[in-house]
């Protein structure tokens, strides 16, 4: 139990600042939609593609998969010196290619414009091209970001890893509001590198302050604890290359389709993030050590308990978040987009992506969390070939869905989602080979009583939002308070039914995520407990 709210502070921690995160995040969007046109944001989210790319291969999940495992190990037996020679070994060498690589984006940003979007014409490509070159130097920065993040997270500590995101979507946010009326997008994108910058250097700050002995121009390619993190490694940059692969071919795909729908794409994506992030990346993030130092210790027991609750809350929050989504769609995007240059035709866009990406959320969801389940026992091999599966049925579905279906923009986006229950259906499966029963049945019964809350909650919203609709209650109303009145009713309806359903239903879930949306965390000094 001590454990459980150990977890459930520092869970709660990351999504106090998540929260913080995505707000801005839709901010940023909400200002990239209505400020520029659909002919420039589909050149500005383009031009992210391959910087993206670079960034999750070096950083996003697969040094994590490397690097928090061996170093969390050292850490957990006492052995910190030697933990730090391996690392030092390790980020200086990712330090390096780090460089080579945002040089490389730089010189041949022409060529790499093509890439990102081959059926773009004459002047939008130009643009992409221009973006890249602009922001491709924020890698780097925050590639090394993401190095320091699972420095300060092996030593449980989380507070400037959760920050550092913030500080990342003010300096999008300050380039697009100082600079976009000058220098248009580009502007956005010079906003890119200010955030980078200014997130690298709070972890920075966080990381060496505490004067670890982490040495400059140090390596020692034979360090044991290296071999290892490159043993890891390297199966698991296969897996996020086919993941990163998937995301650039249908960013490719959609540079075909009708003008707006990369945009479009984008913005019903950043939707789905908000359950993702504020939540499921929260409980991965603060799990994941918890598990590798039960792995480490030899506690199977409780690695296995704690894995088995993190996914029934991830359940117990996104199962409701997606239905509340594909019910209030339109309000929402209304309400957060439409507006300037943000028109009606975008709005129905967007929605129409959003429909099908919230059916695959609880996938996406619980798949932030079960490949970290594998890393923590130091197994990359089997989520690299479980992605590479099913990124490969991901890009069969992209293809079929344009090819043989009208749903356009909304094909890709279903593919999306199928993918994420592929995915997360076969890691449950040869995790379950692999360490025996993970609490099957109560995993059956939350996702099952989850649904039937949520089945209940969506008509519940659903009704409301007909009876505001035709009942004439919203007549008089400016637009934009009508539609803010239509979005937090519905929410509020939907939270009430949802929570007295899950009260009368008996889900234990309802006290851990109580748990991780307290706001007055409990500090008493001791460095186990989680204090940042």
């Amino acid at each position: 139990m001590a454990t459980d709210r150990r977890l459930a502070r520092a869970a709660g921690l990351i999504a106090i600042f998540t929260l913080l995160s995505r707000i801005l995040g839709f901010v940023r969007e909400s200002l990239a939609g209505r400020l520029f046109t659909r002919f420039e944001t589909d050149a500005y989210f383009a031009a992210f593609t391959v910087p993206d790319f670079m960034y999750y291969l070096l950083v996003g999940g697969a040094l994590s998969a490397a690097f928090i495992p061996v170093f969390t190990e050292y850490l957990a037996r006492g052995e910190e010196e030697e933990g730090w020679r391996a690392a030092s070994t390790f980020i200086n060498t990712v330090v390096l290619l780090l460089f080579f690589f945002a040089g490389s984006g730089m010189i041949f940003a022409d060529s790499v414009a093509l890439v990102e979007a081959p059926l773009f014409q004459g002047p939008k490509l130009a643009l992409v091209a221009r973006l890249t070159r602009i922001m491709v130097s924020s890698v780097a920065m925050l590639a090394m970001g993401g190095l320091l993040s699972g420095i300060l997270y092996s030593y449980q500590r989380f507070l400037a890893p959760a920050l550092a995101p913030v500080v990342y979507h003010l300096g999008i946010i300050a380039g697009a509001l100082l600079l976009g009326g000058r220098y248009g997008i580009a502007g956005m994108a010079a906003g890119v590198v200010t955030g980078a910058a200014g997130s690298l250097l709070l972890q920075a700050w966080a990381v060496f302050r505490r004067r670890p002995p982490y040495r400059f121009l140090y390596f020692d390619f034979r360090h044991p604890g290296f071999l290892r993190m490159l043993r890891l490694l390297l199966p698991a940059l296969f897996g996020l290359s086919a993941t990163q692969l998937n995301i650039l071919f249908t960013n490719m795909m959609a540079s075909g389709l009708p003008e707006g729908s990369i945009s479009a794409l984008r913005f019903s994506n950043r939707l789905i993030q908000l359950p993702l992030g504020i939540f499921a990346a929260a409980i991965g993030t603060a799990f994941f050590p918890a598990m590798a130092r039960a792995v480490a210790v030899g506690k199977m027991e409780e690695y296995k308990e704690t894995l088995s609750l993190g996914l029934r809350a991830i359940f117990f929050i996104t199962i409701p978040a997606a239905v509340g989504l594909f019910v209030l769609r339109y309000p929402i995007i209304r309400l957060l987009f439409e507006g300037q240059r943000f028109s009606t035709r975008d709005t129905h866009l967007t929605a129409y992506a959003l429909a099908f990406y919230s059916l695959g959320l609880f996938a996406h969801a619980a798949i932030l969390i079960l490949p970290r389940a594998f890393y923590s026992l130091q197994d990359t091999r089997t989520p690299v070939l479980v992605t590479a599966g099913s990124v490969g049925t991901s890009l069969l579905l992209n293809l079929a869905f344009l090819r043989f279906t009208a749903l356009r923009h909304g094909g890709l986006a279903l593919s999306f989602s199928l993918m994420g229950l592929i995915n997360m259906g076969s890691l449950l499966y040869f995790l379950r080979r692999k360490v025996g029963t993970i609490d099957g049945g109560s995993l059956l019964r939350t996702f099952a009583l989850s649904s039937l809350a949520g089945a209940m909650m969506g008509l519940g919203v659903f009704g409301l939002d007909r009876v505001l609709k035709f009942s004439g209650l919203l007549l008089g109303l400016r637009p934009t308070v009508a539609v803010l009145v239509e979005v937090l009713a519905g929410i509020g309806l939907g939270v009430a039914i949802y929570g007295l359903a899950a009260h009368f239903l008996r889900m234990e879930e309802m006290n851990v995520v109580l748990g991780i949306l307290r706001r007055r965390l409990r500090r008493n000094g001791s460095p186990s407990e989680g204090r940042p």
